[in-house]
């Protein structure tokens, strides 16, 4: 899919054109208070204020955009870039030097250092590990025995695009000790986010030393994996080794902090989203068991007695409609910023230069301006008849421009891959204390889900010629 590249016309507003102001602001937090107790109801209630709206975090003025077409013409426009609250807080996980924290030149040539590795053509090329490991996540699943989801859907995310992009072999010590990590990473970056109480966050206190060690350890775990790779002397042809073969523009090696820092922007922001996104899946074939049947039945039609395969991706159009329907209401990515880097009008309002605008693919996705029946759980509404008269950018989960994620096709390959093959050997039902109510951080994942999985009747002798039986 190609997205023509706008540059939105911008006439000079007059000095009073200021955005609105939200309500339920106070004094020295500003909205970081509301962003902090309920942020994505506060998010969603920003459009009926306009469609460009004035926050307080802290001392600072944040611009919210709430429409679909101007969170386009901000992702298009050169006039923003990456930056803002966000970004700077994940400096800190990414550092300065990653694909995803990175502008201008910096950017686009580490675009075209990693791009290769996501080519169309060159995922086929990952279709075996993403069978073995998609098999693996539901061999491990047995009968009547509860599961935990987080620490299982971030083991299968880790394993694959280690797999994957850094041929390496990823131990599952490894793939718990990135959960364990990231778990408490994100949540404290959110924290410093909306809340930029800078040196509250230096002091010895017990959530921040938990913060600091998790991260040490989350930056020591990818120094294992660059050095094992050195010293092996190996050169497969992979992402980690593209990263160390990269010249910078003068022709010199790229410096060890950046391949680092595009280390962790490999491995973590993708692990972390990946697996966000396969644990609201599972809530979601637990909740919907007719579309759980759905797409059993699908796959049936598709890879008969066989297992599935990554070759039947393209073929699992229901299954496929069930993931994307799956990110429109609980997108992992759920809050964005961007930073004007001149003075610009964006939706009739002046932005000043400098200025940072956040906007949120949750309340864009969920707005019933936008879909007939916003929150029910409707996976023919992607359906080609039904999908056209959706308004332009009112669904892009990868984002678009140039920062659109170049791993959308790796993404929906393996989420499609491992909801076909997941739903096509187990039925669900949640066991008592599981929580799949909303956890709020930098991205959004159930709290605690916890599921019995049961066989279905397919499953039983899919599993079976799986491991040569019958």
């Amino acid at each position: 899919m190609t997205v023509e590249s706008v540059r939105p016309a911008a006439p000079e507003a007059p000095e009073s054109s200021i955005p609105p102001l939200a309500g339920g602001g106070i004094p020295g937090l500003g909205h970081g208070w509301k962003l902090v107790r309920d942020p994505l109801g506060f998010l969603a209630q920003l459009r009926d204020h306009g469609d460009v709206v004035r926050l307080k975090l802290g001392p600072k003025t944040v611009y919210a955009v709430t429409t679909p077409a101007l969170t386009g013409a901000l992702a298009l426009s050169p006039d923003y870039e990456i930056g803002g609250p966000l970004w700077e807080s994940l400096e800190g996980l990414l550092g300065k030097h990653g694909v995803a924290t990175a502008n201008g030149p910096l950017h686009r040539r580490q675009r075209r250092t990693i791009q290769p590795a996501f080519r169309a053509d060159i995922i086929h090329e990952y279709a075996s590990v993403m069978e073995e490991e998609a098999r693996a996540f539901a061999d491990r699943w047995a009968s009547g025995k509860p599961v935990d989801c987080t620490s299982e859907s971030f083991r299968v995310a880790v394993r694959i695009a280690a797999r994957c992009l850094l041929r390496g072999q990823f131990m599952d010590e490894r793939a718990e000790r990135l959960s364990i990590a990231l778990t408490t990473v994100f949540r404290g970056m959110y924290q410093r986010m909306v809340i930029p109480a800078g040196p509250l966050y230096r002091l010895p206190l017990p959530a921040n030393r938990k913060f600091d060690r998790a991260l040490a350890d989350l930056h020591l775990l990818v120094d294992e994996i660059i050095a094992e790779r050195r010293a092996s002397g190996q050169k497969p042809d992979d992402l980690l080794t593209a990263l160390l073969e990269a010249k910078d523009d003068d022709g010199e090696p790229i410096t060890e902090q950046e391949v680092h820092d595009q280390v962790v922007a490999i491995l973590t922001p993708g692990s972390e989203t990946i697996a966000s996104t396969i644990m609201w899946l599972l809530d979601v074939l637990t909740a919907h068991p007719e579309q759980a049947a759905k797409v059993s039945a699908e796959v049936e039609s598709v890879a008969g007695d066989r297992p599935v395969a990554f070759g039947d991706v393209r073929k699992l159009t229901h299954t496929n409609n069930v993931v994307v329907e799956a990110m429109r209401l609980r997108p992992a990515v759920w809050i964005l910023t961007r930073r004007a880097v001149t003075e610009t009008e964006l939706g009739g309002y002046r932005i000043p230069a400098g200025a940072d605008i956040v906007y949120s693919p949750y309340a864009i996705q969920r707005d019933p301006r936008s879909y007939e029946r916003h929150l029910d759980f409707d996976p023919d509404r992607w359906l080609p008849e039904r999908s056209k008269d959706l308004p332009k950018y009112a669904m892009r989960p990868f984002s678009v421009g140039n920062r659109k994620c170049p791993s959308d096709h790796f993404s929906m390959a393996q989420l499609t891959l491992i909801t076909a093959t997941v739903a096509a050997r187990w039925r669900f039902e949640q066991v008592a204390g599981s929580n799949d109510a909303t956890r709020v951080g930098i991205t959004l994942r159930p709290h605690d889900l916890v599921l019995r999985p049961g066989q279905s009747a397919r499953g039983t002798g899919t599993a079976a010629r799986a491991h040569g039986v019958g």
